[in-house]
C-alpha cells in the first residue's frame, strides 16, 4: 500500500498546508476534482469557517476541491468511496480478498465508470493505494 506523489501533488499539499495550517500526507485527483485526505480530528480546521479554506484553494487551483476523512482501515472503505464519488450514490460494496464490487443502479453505474472507463481506473488506483484492492467492478 505504497502511495506515490508526483511534483504537482506535492505542490498541492504545500499550498493546502499554507492556507489551512494543517499538515497532511496525501491528496489525489478524481473526476477533475482534487481531493485532500485529512485526519478526522482536524477536518473542521482544514475546511475553515464557512468553507473559507476550500473556497480559497478552489480559486487558486481553478479546480473543484474536496476534503475527506482519512480511512482507519477496510471497515471504512464504503464511507471512503461514498465521500469520493458524492453526489453519486450506490447500493452497497462487497469485498472479497483483493476484489471489490460496487453495486449501483443503471444511471449511477454509468456515472461511476465514466467515459472510456476513466473514473473506474482512477477509483482502482485510489483503492489500491489505500486498501490494497487489486480489482474493482461496478455492477
Amino acid at each position: 500500500m505504497e502511495r506515490t506523489l508526483d511534483m504537482q501533488f506535492i505542490r498541492y499539499l504545500n499550498l493546502f498546508e499554507k492556507i489551512t495550517r494543517v499538515r497532511i500526507q496525501h491528496c489525489f485527483s478524481y473526476n477533475f476534482t482534487i481531493i485532500f485526505v485529512v485526519p478526522k480530528m482536524v477536518m473542521a480546521k482544514a475546511i475553515g469557517e464557512n468553507g473559507k479554506n476550500i473556497k480559497e484553494l478552489s480559486e487558486i487551483l481553478e479546480r473543484k476541491v474536496k476534503v475527506i476523512a482519512e480511512p482507519k482501515g477496510r471497515e471504512d472503505i464504503e464511507k471512503f468511496i461514498l465521500s469520493i464519488v458524492h453526489p453519486i450514490n450506490f447500493k452497497n460494496v462487497d469485498i472479497k480478498d483483493d476484489f471489490l464490487v460496487i453495486n449501483a443502479g443503471r444511471q449511477n453505474k454509468a456515472a461511476l465508470i465514466g467515459r472510456n472507463k476513466t473514473r473506474l481506473e482512477e477509483m482502482k488506483n485510489i483503492l489500491e493505494s489505500y486498501f490494497g484492492i487489486k480489482d474493482v467492478r461496478i455492477a
